[in-house]
């Protein structure tokens, strides 16, 4: 069995206007003294008016569910504690005249002085899902087979929209925010680990970033954790479509990891046609074409289609296909949660919005 831990944050906003709260020291403080999250499981961000949430690790997707169902009712609950909601989207729909607060620690504030207007508006909030790899090796060569697919996994987390009021005409606009730092988008193709260890450090060596933390790529070798991490999608809405993506992860992962085993060939593709097919699916996310992994413009239903037929294999063999393959067609069926933070803008403007947003202990 593969294990997985998944990440997600969160915006503190004010539950009326929703601009953002910068109140992490308080959730967090009743969070810790609540009976359903450990201290350990709930983590600051850059700013003040974020907030992220880890699982422990899980062998199963019912493990998942049931831990990101009980950390999101342990952060609404320390949020309404302090006059505040947590809001489960991917960017801030408004923000105030006054940039929140960086977090006080050293590494934050660093990062304040080097890019004080990326900071600014880095108020953004992904997920990340952690699957674990037998060996550094092993985890380059997973990298290395699942990057094509990326722009899929983010056209169908897709759920940042609105910034500043108003629809921006992306359906993921924290990928277009996060992709300004220096080193971000979809990871290039490593020779092997060495040559990862080799690049990160000449990246750090060369003070484009302060550190090993801030390569962005949207998937990589965790330096804390024996695991890949990605790290492309937004937030989910919804504990099901976090769950969903879990587990199409794991089985994407599964796949490589049984593919490298069997000595299956590997295609390259350009790194321009992957980070195209990156901005693209930001840009549309579910509601077009995507870039397929052979470079090819096909329907969304399609490539998302064929990324399923790909891994039903690891799905079966994992007891997942049943879930995943369900919440993959409700996916398709409903639209992604980008169309839900439209649909309640243009209905019921603003207030529909947050109200939207803020529902994450809402039923699936």
């Amino acid at each position: 069995m593969i294990t997985v831990g998944v990440e997600e944050e969160y915006l503190l906003v004010d539950a009326t206007t929703g601009l953002p709260a910068p109140k992490v020291a308080e959730v967090r403080r009743s969070a810790g003294l609540g009976p359903f999250a450990e201290r350990d499981e709930v983590q600051d961000e850059l700013l003040q008016a974020q907030v992220e949430v880890a699982t422990p690790i899980c062998s199963s997707l019912e493990e998942v569910r049931g831990h990101l169902t009980r950390l999101r009712h342990a952060m609404a609950s320390a949020a309404e504690a302090n006059g505040c909601r947590i809001a489960a989207t991917g960017a801030a729909p408004v923000r105030g005249a006054r940039p929140v607060p960086v977090t006080p620690t050293p590494r934050y504030l660093k990062m304040e002085g080097a890019a004080r207007q990326l900071v600014d508006e880095q108020l953004i909030n992904g997920m990340h899902v952690h699957v674990a790899v037998p060996d550094p090796e092993t985890g380059i060569a997973v990298l290395n087979r699942i990057r094509d697919r990326l722009p899929t996994l983010l056209a169908m987390s897709a759920n940042s929209p609105v910034w500043d009021g108003h629809d921006t005409g992306f359906a993921s606009w924290r990928t277009i925010v996060f992709g300004r730092w220096p080193v971000s988008g979809p990871p290039p193709h490593f020779e092997g680990f060495d040559d990862y260890e080799q690049r990160l450090e000449a990246l750090v060596a060369s003070g484009a970033i302060a550190d090993r933390g801030q390569v962005y790529w949207q998937a990589r070798l965790s330096d804390r954790y024996p695991t890949i991490e990605v790290r492309c999608f937004d937030v989910q809405l919804r504990t099901g479509d976090a769950v969903m993506l879990a587990g199409v992860v794991r089985a994407l992962v599964a796949t490589a990891i049984a593919e490298e085993k069997a000595g299956a060939p590997l295609a390259l593709r350009a790194p321009e046609l992957v980070q195209a097919g990156n901005w693209h699916a930001a840009r549309h996310g579910l509601n077009s074409t995507l870039v397929d992994p052979q470079g090819h413009a096909e329907s969304s239903g399609d490539v998302v289609g064929s990324l399923l037929r790909h891994i039903t294999p690891a799905l079966e063999g994992l007891g997942d296909l049943r879930e995943v393959s369900t919440l993959v067609g409700g996916l398709l069926r409903e639209g992604m949660p980008a169309d839900r933070q439209r649909r309640a803008l243009r209905e019921d403007g603003l207030p529909g919005l947050i109200d939207l947003i803020t529902g994450v202990t809402a039923p699936d």
